[in-house]
This record gives structure tokens, C-alpha cells and sequence, in this order.
């Protein structure tokens, strides 16, 4: 299929960006690596009147860490983070999810904002965006507003953004000292959104998962640390408790069963790099 018509801007400022979004509503998308947007305008399932490109902006191609936070910019590629030479020693989930997130080709064009806007509920960055607990931070000709990223998604495809505002950049806690992180997921092809994935964050207090695939949008749970049984049986009743979505693509009863033992097998990886 072909896209609908629309028009194109080339964004020279982010002022410019909010002017449009502040005059055209929500008539405007805003593209940046494109390669969600981009389908999307083929299959029709979205039909703007004015299509802002922003790949260009100056000054948003940046990754800063300063205070324990990673603030990453709109224009920044999930290559580029991929390739930080401090993902491993401060985002180290990030650094294990990031080869999960499509492939070679689609991350050099591809943003790690994009992918947090685009919302979708099996996509490995909103998950662990949720796991993190990080933040977005949104701009529009109103001025700029903070949102956690548990106010952030809040269904299919769907965010609390309003139609005249963007995310500008997001910013992800840096790993806490003697923490432990795992990710991993089942889909059908390397590179495919996952059927299940989780994301976990293991302190010598407690363990933080997230799960997406599950549901519209990532599923977070905290438990105290717990033995190997006692584990094994919060797994479950969370499997159960989540119901999980039945869909072309697996079972419910399927998912649930991957929530148990990919779970636990995040869980233990976590646990294992705890110092």
C-alpha cells in the first residue's frame, strides 16, 4: 500500500516543531527514525495532514549522564546508545535489551524516544523505560512537563502526551551500586516484538519486574527477595493475576507459561550479578 497525502516540514528548531503541533493538533506526526511511523502511513492506519520530520534538530542528538541520570536526546539512534561506551557500566539492562530491539538496520534509523512514543506494548525500550522507572520529558509552545514512565504509556500505541506536545528526551536512572539486571524475551524471529519478554531489577531488598506482551502496556511488580519456592509461586499467581492477551500470536495459557520460566530464568540472572 501507499500512504495517504500529506504535507511534509523539515524542522530546523524545536519551536518550530511545537508551532506545528500547536496549530495542526492532532492532525500532525512527527518523524524521526521512522521506522514506525513510516509503516504506519502505508497501511493507512494513520492519515496526518502534516508530517514533521525532526531527524535533524540541532542539539537533541545527545546522550549526558550527570547526577545518576541518563538524559538521551529525541534525534538519538538505538545504535548510537547501543555504541556509548558507558551503556554497560551505567544502563547495563539497556545494554542487555538493546540487541533484542530489532535489527542492525532498523536501530541505525531508529530512536530510543521514537520507540517510547510509538508505545507499543511488546517493544523492549518502553519496558525498560518501566522497569527503570525513568521519565520522559515532554515540550510543547505551553512549556515542558516531566512524566514517569508508569503516567506515561497508558495503553496500545497510546501515551498521555497531548496532541500538541513531543517527546523530547527521556531520562533513565543509572544502575544502583550492588544491583543486578537481567532481559530477556521469546518471540518467533530474532528481531520480531516479543511474545513475552521481562526485564528485571534484583537489590539485596527486593526484586523489580517488568513484563511486556502481557498486556497494552508493560506490567511492573516489586516483591521483597525471595527463596527459590516462594519465587516460583509469585510468578505464577502474577501469570495468573495478569490474565495475559490472547492473540494470532500465542495463548494465553502460553504466555502465562512463559512468564514462569522465562521469569524466573531473568530473575536468577539478576540475582546472579549482585555483588
Amino acid at each position: 500500500m501507499k500512504p495517504p497525502v500529506f504535507d511534509y516540514a523539515f524542522a530546523d528548531h524545536l519551536d518550530e516543531v511545537a508551532e506545528f503541533l500547536a496549530d495542526e493538533g492532532g492532525e500532525v506526526r512527527v518523524l524521526a527514525g521512522g521506522q514506525s511511523l513510516v509503516a504506519m502511513l502505508n497501511m493507512r492506519l494513520v492519515q496526518p495532514t502534516l508530517v514533521v520530520d525532526i531527524s535533524r534538530l540541532p542539539d537533541h542528538d545527545f546522550i549526558t549522564l550527570k547526577e545518576g541520570v541518563v538524559e538521551i536526546g529525541c534525534t538519538v539512534t538505538q545504535s548510537t546508545l547501543q555504541f556509548w561506551p558507558e551503556l554497560a557500566k551505567s544502563l547495563p539492562l539497556l545494554k542487555r535489551a538493546l540487541p533484542w530491539v530489532g535489527h542492525r538496520q532498523t536501530r541505525n534509523k531508529g530512536t530510543v524516544c521514537g520507540s517510547i512514543a510509538h508505545a507499543d506494548p511488546s517493544a523492549e525500550l518502553p519496558l525498560c523505560l518501566a522497569a527503570l522507572n525513568g521519565e520522559a520529558v515532554l515540550y510543547s509552545s505551553r512549556g515542558e512537563r516531566v512524566l514517569a514512565a508508569h503516567e506515561l504509556q497508558v495503553g496500545m500505541l497510546e501515551t498521555a502526551c497531548a496532541p500538541d506536545e513531543m517527546i523530547r528526551a527521556l531520562r533513565f536512572p543509572t544502575a544502583k551500586t550492588g544491583a543486578g539486571y537481567g532481559f530477556g524475551e521469546v518471540a518467533y524471529r530474532h528481531g520480531d516484538f516479543a511474545i513475552v519478554a521481562v526485564a528485571v531489577v534484583a537489590t539485596s531488598e527486593c526484586i523489580r519486574i517488568a513484563l511486556g506482551g502481557v498486556s497494552e502496556k508493560p506490567e511492573v511488580c516489586e516483591w521483597p527477595l525471595l527463596e527459590d519456592k516462594f519465587l516460583d509461586d509469585a510468578l505464577n499467581d502474577l501469570a495468573w493475576k495478569l490474565g495475559t492477551n490472547e492473540d494470532q500470536h500465542a495463548t494465553a495459557y502460553y504466555r502465562r507459561s512463559l512468564i514462569r520460566s522465562l521469569g524466573r530464568r531473568v530473575v536468577g540472572e539478576a540475582l546472579a550479578c549482585l555483588d
